[in-house]
């Protein structure tokens, strides 16, 4: 298959890569994280500017109409800077979540979106979820204005800064049931939201969210009640591509500063670089990042998958790979860095802290692993 980029491609990523250099270089990256809001709203209007922010949503919406591959490379530049800011959740699950919106939803929320002025997160994993993607304990009834949502959702990224959440809560069925599961878009300073924001590891910020008989009206709902899950889904694997596109950019980042280091740090005399076993070690990194980068491009691809079974099995696929290489690739880093690999001056540790994270998101590696085998491997058996 040829994956040579086209000519809006290649305009699309050098735009991306020079926003990138100027301006979120790792220098920069602890004043961003200063921010009130763990960001810079400045930078994320300039992302705006030249519409990173609408990529991935329909030019009949007000997006601009970018496909998968474009979301791939945009993803990629951004794990290269380690960026801080929430585009996962509002460039691209929101953009899978929408899809299932009503016009009336999508008109009022996609121009503001793409504009910049609407910061969007994924509200939808609970603590006793380890993976199950429906067990949702959240629960939301009927009331005369529309709907009343009770419950928690944990750990929100980017929760402290959203304008809006994307949250999921159960309106019938047990806690683990598919069936019963609706998905609201609601504004996150509503009566009866609780923020409760702290820092992750990574320099990310993150809030459990408590909703307390909260009461939003018959207009948040996305789709029919109880009939969520296969938008969820869809969303969460949207989610799971971009995730391997970023962590792919991160690796990049991880391998240059490695072999930079390797090729200038003397130790009796001579570069590290002239010993034969982290030569080695180097390649190794190398061989998972390229597989890797070939795994993040079939996600992409997935995307358009229409059975969801070979979907789902192909993206546990990637998120898998993705786990491990990328822990792989970071520890490597920062082993062949020495003690000032885990310094906060030096930028490896913190990819290493950002992979880490991205290896639990949308559920971690074993939990993949153990799909792809109750699916029966990856490369089906041929009949």
């Amino acid at each position: 298959m040829d994956f040579t980029l086209d000519d809006d491609q290649r305009m699309l990523q050098d735009t991306v890569l020079r926003l990138v250099e100027r301006a979120y270089r790792f220098e920069q990256r602890r004043a961003h994280a200063a921010e009130p809001e763990g960001f810079s709203r400045a930078l994320w209007g300039q992302a705006a500017g030249i519409g990173l922010l609408g990529l991935a949503y329909p030019e009949a919406d007000g997006g601009m109409g970018g496909s998968a591959a474009d979301v791939m490379l945009v993803m990629q530049a951004l794990g290269r800077a380690l960026a801080l800011d929430p585009f996962l959740p509002t460039m691209v699950l929101g953009a899978a979540a929408l899809r299932g919106a009503s016009p009336a939803q999508r008109a009022r929320w996609v121009p503001a979106i793409a504009a910049g002025d609407r910061v969007l997160a994924w509200a939808h994993e609970e603590a006793a979820q380890r993976g199950r993607l429906f067990d949702v304990s959240t629960r939301a009834q009927r009331v005369a204005s529309g709907w009343q949502i009770d419950g928690l959702k944990p750990a929100v990224l980017h929760g402290d800064s959203a304008d809006a959440l994307l949250l999921s809560a159960r309106v019938e069925g047990a806690a683990h049931d598919a069936h019963g599961i609706a998905l609201f878009l609601i504004d996150a300073r509503h009566a009866g939201i609780t923020r409760d924001a702290w820092r992750t590891h990574d320099g990310r910020r993150a809030a459990d969210i408590r909703l307390d008989a909260v009461q939003v009206g018959a207009d948040t709902l996305i789709g029919a009640a109880g009939e969520a899950a296969p938008l969820i889904e869809v969303t969460v694997h949207a989610g799971i591509a971009a995730l391997a596109a970023e962590a792919v950019g991160a690796m990049e980042l991880a391998l240059e500063l490695t072999v930079e280091h390797l090729k200038t740090r003397v130790q009796f005399g001579v570069p590290l670089a002239r010993q034969q076993s982290l030569q080695h070690r180097a390649a190794e990194m190398l061989m998972a990042l390229e597989q890797s980068r070939s795994m993040a491009m079939y996600a992409a691809l997935m995307l358009d998958e229409s059975d969801p079974a070979e979907r789902a099995k192909a993206l546990s696929a990637v998120k898998a790979q993705i786990g491990t290489a990328g822990r792989f690739v970071a520890q490597q880093a920062v082993q062949l860095h020495g003690g000032i690999g885990v310094t906060e001056e030096c930028a490896v540790g913190h990819v290493l802290k950002r992979l880490t994270l991205m290896e639990s998101e949308f559920g971690g590696t074993e939990h993949h692993l153990a799909a792809v085998a109750r699916a029966g491997g990856f490369v089906a058996a041929a009949a």
